[in-house]
This record gives structure tokens, sequence and C-alpha cells, in this order.
């Protein structure tokens, strides 16, 4: 199933010049990078589904695929939550506000949100895994009326590493039910202490038939929770993960990011768990 938030048909290939508007620190290795795009008539057009992801590129380095964290109805930038792991991202976190490089996308299948209205959600989200959950938050909140119960649930290491803290007051005021919690707390954390997956498992779940759970973060995470919530009466076919490997091309034709018979630049990176439920149990596929 994908979303009914979809983007216009456009060329794969091509590469948009954007400039860097904004920079923003997030946490330890983390930033936010805000992109104009710089053709009037492909800012004006360009739209992208909660879930999708952009080809980030800087001449004489390289491509790299990054999950898109605006809200979909941004127009004329898109924004970028970018960890820093390689030569790409270190190049990107290094760009001054104003720098040009290029944009290829958005590219992937979406959150399947339209499809579930009048359901109850649960969101789960582990470390940066927040990142491509967070377009699908600004939807939510500007459709709340739309849905059930909504659930939020995000983790980190430690209170420093938990992403877009800022923003859980105006989420909680929204309608969501945001549940952050820590691994290891300190003196001054008030809040939970602990996995993503024991929350959800005592999580009040009115009507777990009803009840749609979409989760992206480390790949252990995301089964042991989809565990619980197929455990707690959450149809496999409602629980939904954000896979991630190496997007090269971002249209299947490279082959870097196969996953068993899946290509998740094209096919996903957005699954329904039971499509991929066997595969997630080969350790270090």
């Amino acid at each position: 199933m994908t979303s009914a938030i979809t983007a216009p048909r456009f060329d794969p290939w091509r590469t948009h010049a954007v400039r860097v508007a904004r920079k923003t620190p997030e946490v330890p290795g983390v930033f936010t990078c805000d992109l104009a795009i710089q053709e009037a008539t492909v800012a004006s057009t360009y739209r992208f589904a909660p879930g999708q992801f952009n080809m980030l590129y800087i001449p004489g380095l390289g491509e790299i695929a990054i999950s898109i964290c605006d809200d979909p109805q941004s127009r004329g930038s898109v924004a970028h939550t970018i960890r820093i792991a390689g030569n790409v991202t270190h190049a990107l976190s290094e760009l001054a506000v104003g720098s040009t490089l290029g944009l290829r996308g958005p590219f992937g299948v979406g959150w399947p949100i339209d499809e579930y209205r009048g359901r109850d959600l649960v969101l789960v989200a582990g470390g940066i895994g927040l990142a491509p959950l967070r377009p699908l938050i600004c939807h939510l909140l500007a459709h709340r009326q739309e849905f059930g119960e909504i659930h939020l649930i995000m983790g980190a290491r430690e209170p420093s590493g938990l992403l877009y803290s800022a923003e859980y007051s105006a989420w909680q005021d929204g309608g969501l039910n945001v549940y952050p919690t820590v691994d290891r707390g300190d003196d001054s954390w008030p809040g939970h202490i602990g996995m993503v997956t024991a929350i959800l498992d005592r999580l009040p779940l009115c009507r777990p038939a009803e009840t749609v759970m979409m989760s992206c973060g480390p790949e252990t995470m995301m089964w042991y929770a989809a565990q619980i919530a197929i455990d707690r009466g959450v149809r496999p076919e409602s629980v939904y993960v954000s896979l991630e490997r190496n997007m090269n091309c971002a249209i299947g034709l490279c082959g870097h990011c196969q996953f068993g018979p899946q290509f998740l630049c094209k096919d996903g990176p957005i699954f329904s768990y039971n499509r991929v439920a066997s595969i997630m149990k080969v350790a270090d596929l």
C-alpha cells in the first residue's frame, strides 16, 4: 500500500540547484539543512510525500540519500536532518549558508497515511529515525480531526540526543500523546528511562485491531516493536517500517539497496512489516 500524498512526475536523473538557506544544530553530530530551490518553476511545483527522500549532490564528492524532514505544505525550500557519518555528510556539515549544491528527488514510497483515516496511530522512533516521521507528524497535526488516538514514542541514548525536543510541547498541544524516553537519564531528566519498546509494551491501546504502527530507527528496535504491537493485537499488515540501505541511484538500477527481492529506493523505504518480516530476521543482510 502506498500513500495518496504523492509528488508530481519528474525526471529522476535531473539535478536541481539548491542553496543552503539555513543550518540548525540539532543534537551532537546531527544538523538540519534548509535548502532553497533555485529554479522558480521547480520551486513552485516541488512536492513530496511524508517518508520520501532526496539525493543530495556535492560535486567532486558524490551523492547521498537523505530523508526529507520538512512539513509537506512547505513551498520553495525543503529541509533535511543529517547525521555526520561519512565524506559527503561531513562536507554537507561544512557548507556555509549561501552555498549551492545539487538535489534529485523526491524518491521512494511514503507513509500510507491517507489509507488510515479514522484509525488510531502509534509512531515509534529511535534516534535520528524521528526525522522521516517529522513530515508525517506535521501532516497529522494539520489533519488531527481525521484520526483517532495518536501516540508518539521517541528514544535516544541520553536527553541531549533527543531530536527536535523543542517541538514536543507543540506536538502535545496539537493532540499527540508524546512519550520521549532515554537509555540513560541525568539529575535534570524528568521523563521516562528505558527502551521505546518498554513504553510500547504498556501503552494504552483502546482498539488494537484498528491501530496502525509506523516506525523508523535501528532495525533491531523496529523488529521488536513490531513483535510487541502484533502481540498486543495490531494487525501485521497495519505495521510499517522505514528501512535504510546504501542508495546510489535512487531508481533501482545500481542494486546497492537491494533487500531480498526488494529495492529500498523504489519499493520502499516504507514497507508493511508482513512484506519484509522474513527478510528482517536474516542477520547482517
